[in-house]
């Protein structure tokens, strides 16, 4: 498969901070854009910004959406990106078990069906990627349902990523984290109600967290993206791209 000509992109997610930006990049590179999301004005909204990117209004917690992304691509899949991103909600304490099974459904349930519904596209050289953030790896007890969910789906990459392997089709998994977006904005000021410090001051603690002393960017994650679709990419099969500045202690 080539690395760009003719082929097509297909990203869940779409219009969130992330999938959008990976979808422009994407776009950037050549690739006709598939962009999936809930809502058909943000969609229209990223098209019209965007040559090269066509909107597909569907709901990845949805079993439905299989077969209207299915329809809707138009030719070889050189990538599938998973990048729809759970409800926002403040710090989970005391944990809500309940709102596990909804997470788990968008997150696993979403790859699978986005897997499912591009596969049949899919061939030497395809990437499949998706975005799980960095409390899976780094857990954090106020944030129990993301890491949960975001480990189980670094479980998924393994998993697939031997189905896959054997058609030339390389599986990779983006943890990036904290990301510089309106959702972590939302998330310190939800804090800030918590705690009676103020937003910047619970963004500045973020920061800390790296020795940059900065958040990740959106265009950071964007571009670990498009830099999967280099053929050496191949030697990332299976693997984590953690995208967290640093921020990690462990070393596994």
């Amino acid at each position: 498969m080539s690395t760009t000509g003719g082929n097509w992109a297909v990203v869940a997610g779409a219009t969130g901070a992330l999938g959008s930006a990976i979808a422009r990049k994407l776009a950037s590179k050549g690739l006709k854009v598939l962009a999936v999301a809930r809502r058909k004005a943000e969609l229209d909204a990223l098209c019209a910004e965007t040559p090269g990117i066509t909107p597909c209004v569907a709901d990845m917690a949805d079993n439905a959406s299989i077969e209207v992304v299915r329809a809707a691509v138009g030719g070889p899949v050189r990538m599938a990106a998973q990048a729809v991103g759970l409800p926002i909600r403040p710090k989970d304490q005391p944990f809500d078990p309940a709102s596990m099974g909804a997470a788990v459904n968008v997150k696993i349930g979403g790859l699978l069906r986005l897997t499912s519904a591009v596969d049949e596209r899919l061939g030497r050289g395809s990437r499949i990627v998706a975005l799980g953030g960095y409390h899976g790896f780094e857990p954090d007890p106020t944030a129990t349902g993301p890491g949960v969910v975001n480990s189980a789906l670094a479980n998924l990459i393994r998993q697939l990523s031997v189905r896959y392997g054997a058609r030339g089709i390389s599986v990779h998994l983006i943890s990036p984290g904290p990301v510089d977006t309106p959702r972590i904005r939302k998330l310190a000021d939800d804090a800030a109600r918590q705690t009676g410090a103020s937003p910047e001051s619970i963004l500045d603690g973020w920061r800390k967290e790296s020795s940059f002393g900065k958040l990740i960017t959106v265009d950071e994650v964007a571009w670990a993206a498009a830099l999967l679709l280099d053929p050496e990419a191949d030697a990332l099969h299976g693997s984590v791209l953690h995208l967290d500045g640093g921020r990690r202690k462990g070393i596994v």
